[in-house]
């Protein structure tokens, strides 16, 4: 009976030095890349702008080929959208707030379960000899604790999707 006694005592520690961990973490979290694409803007741009077109560089749609998509909307810039549903990657959808060609394209991602959408741009800025390409993601954990744990990991989570579909991007820019 001691050991029960112990062993609940220590659970309920720890439940309550991971509360207060969550509590102490920032609400919000940012994640950023950027890569210098040997292009000018107004080749790139159609491939960010066009849902169906990231099924050439996004790495979410290469780890998971039967990834089921529907599209709506029009077929590229404000408005266009994309929902789809994969084993491995998760239920989702993304849409298109705000696109500016060639420099500017905002939308709002959301994955079943996570809560509030996140929300993220890409900016494409001429560079000496081409264009930088830069892919932000900022997200808000609502007040919930759970999504606090994930937000000081979000950089490591997806910072290196982020890092892989741009150079998925470079490449099938630099080889066309």
């Amino acid at each position: 009976m001691k050991i029960m006694k112990w062993l609940a005592g220590i659970v309920i520690a720890l439940a309550v030095v991971l509360l207060i961990t969550a509590l102490a973490l920032p609400d919000e979290y940012t994640v950023t890349r950027s890569v210098v694409i040997n292009a000018p803007a107004d080749k790139i741009y159609p491939l960010i702008a066009a849902p169906a077109e990231w099924k050439k560089w996004s790495v979410w749609n290469q780890r998971d080929p039967a990834m089921q998509m529907s599209f709506s909307g029009p077929p590229s810039g404000t408005g266009a959208a994309w929902e789809w549903q994969s084993k491995t990657q998760g239920n989702g959808g993304m849409k298109f707030t705000d696109a500016t060609p060639p420099g500017k394209l905002a939308y709002e991602l959301h994955f079943e379960g996570m809560g509030k959408p996140s929300s993220g741009a890409f900016t494409l800025e001429p560079q000496a000899g081409g264009t930088r390409v830069s892919w932000a993601m900022h997200g808000n954990s609502d007040g919930k604790l759970t999504m606090r744990l994930f937000g000081p990991f979000m950089d490591k989570i997806i910072g290196g999707d982020f890092d892989s579909g741009l150079k998925n991007l470079k490449k099938l820019v630099e080889q066309s």
